[in-house]
C-alpha cells in the first residue's frame, strides 16, 4: 500500500485491527482510490486468507438479476433455469464477499442483503430452505452514505449493519505527496512489463503533475502513465510525451482557479443547494464538492471569503 501521507499511515495501522475483527467493513472513498486494493488487503490479513476473495459490482448488475447474482437459483425456478447455479455468496463461503459500489443498490435488493447480513442464510431463488453462509462481508462506495440514509435512497437498518469497521480512504488531492510515489510505481511496472527503460519524469513535468487534482485519483494517474507507454521516451517523461487523451494536464496550473469559487456558488444556488445535481453540474464527485466548500469556507446561505472581503486573492 503506497503513501507517505498520515493518512495512508494511519490506515496502514488499522488494517490489521480490521481483519483480524471479522466485522462487516464498509470502505468509503471517490472513484479510483483503491477500494477493492483495500478490501483485499483486508481478506490477505484475515484468518480467511486461504478461502476465497469474491468481488461483485452491485452498480454492473441489472436489479433485476441482482437477487440470483448474489444468491443463484434453482433447477426450473425460472424460464431458462435448466440447471441449479451458485451464487457469489455461496462461491465466498468461508472467505470473503466484497460489494463493489453497494450505494447504487436499490432499497428493494439493500433489504435481501439485510437478512444475509443479520443471519448469514438466504434463499436461492426457488429454494423451499434457506442456505446457510460463513463469510465476511467488505463493502465500498463513493456515495455519501449518511447523505443518502437522510434522503431516503439508504436503508438505515443496512447503514448501522453493515458500518461496522469504517475505512475512509482520503481523495489524492488531499495527499499531494503521495502522488510522485505512485507515479513513479506504474513507471517501474510498465518498464518490467513492456521491456522499456523510461528513466522517470522531467522536473517541470513533475511540478505540474504534483500540483493536477487528479479527480480520477489513482486510476487515473494509471491511465495517464499507460498512455505515455504507447509510444514511451527513452529517457524521462517530458511535456512532449503528454498523450492527447490527457492533454488536459497542460492546462493545469500549480495556483487556484480564480474562477472556481465563483462556478460553485453558481452551480449550488441554480440546484438550490442540492449539492448531488451540483456536483453533477460542475463534473465534480460529491466528495469534491465537499472538499471545495471546506477549502473556501462555504456553507448554505454563506458568502464565500473572497466575495466578503472583495479581493479573488484572499481565496
Amino acid at each position: 500500500m503506497l503513501g507517505r501521507s498520515e493518512a495512508i499511515f494511519a490506515l496502514r495501522g488499522d488494517l490489521p485491527k480490521i481483519a483480524r475483527s471479522d466485522a462487516p467493513t464498509l470502505i468509503t472513498g471517490e472513484t479510483g482510490t483503491g477500494k477493492e486494493h483495500f478490501a483485499r488487503s483486508i481478506h490477505q490479513q484475515s484468518r480467511r486468507s486461504a478461502e476465497p476473495f469474491v468481488a461483485i459490482n452491485c452498480a454492473a448488475i441489472p436489479d433485476t438479476l441482482f437477487e440470483s447474482e448474489l444468491f443463484g437459483f434453482e433447477r426450473g425456478s425460472f424460464t431458462g433455469a435448466v440447471a441449479a447455479r451458485a451464487g457469489k455468496a455461496k462461491l465466498a463461503d468461508g472467505g470473503t464477499l466484497f460489494l463493489d459500489e453497494l450505494g447504487d443498490l436499490s432499497l428493494y435488493n439493500q433489504t435481501k442483503l439485510l437478512r444475509l447480513l443479520e443471519e448469514k442464510e438466504a434463499y436461492p431463488i426457488g429454494a423451499t430452505r434457506p442456505e446457510k453462509y460463513d463469510l465476511r462481508i467488505i463493502a465500498a462506495t463513493n456515495v455519501d452514505v449518511e447523505d443518502a440514509v437522510a434522503e431516503g435512497r439508504f436503508r438505515s437498518d443496512l447503514y448501522y449493519r453493515i458500518n461496522v469497521a469504517r475505512i475512509d480512504i482520503p481523495p489524492l488531492a488531499d495527499r499531494p505527496e503521495d502522488i510522485g510515489l505512485y507515479i513513479d510505481h506504474f513507471i517501474e511496472r510498465f518498464n518490467r512489463d513492456r521491456h522499456t527503460t523510461v528513466s522517470g519524469l522531467d522536473p517541470d513535468l513533475f511540478g505540474l503533475l504534483l500540483h493536477y487534482d487528479w479527480p480520477g485519483n489513482i486510476r487515473e494517474i494509471r491511465n495517464f502513465v499507460e498512455a505515455v507507454f504507447i509510444d514511451p521516451p527513452a529517457g524521462p517523461i517530458t511535456m512532449r510525451n503528454i498523450p492527447n487523451a490527457f492533454a488536459h494536464l497542460r492546462r493545469s496550473y500549480s495556483h487556484a482557479d480564480p474562477g472556481e469559487c465563483e462556478r460553485m456558488l453558481a452551480a449550488l444556488e441554480q440546484t438550490n443547494w442540492n449539492k448531488a445535481q451540483a456536483a453533477k453540474t460542475l463534473h465534480w464527485s460529491r466528495m469534491t464538492l465537499y472538499r471545495k466548500m471546506t477549502k473556501y469556507n462555504l456553507a448554505q446561505s454563506a458568502t464565500p471569503v473572497h466575495r466578503r472581503a472583495g479581493r479573488s486573492e484572499d481565496v
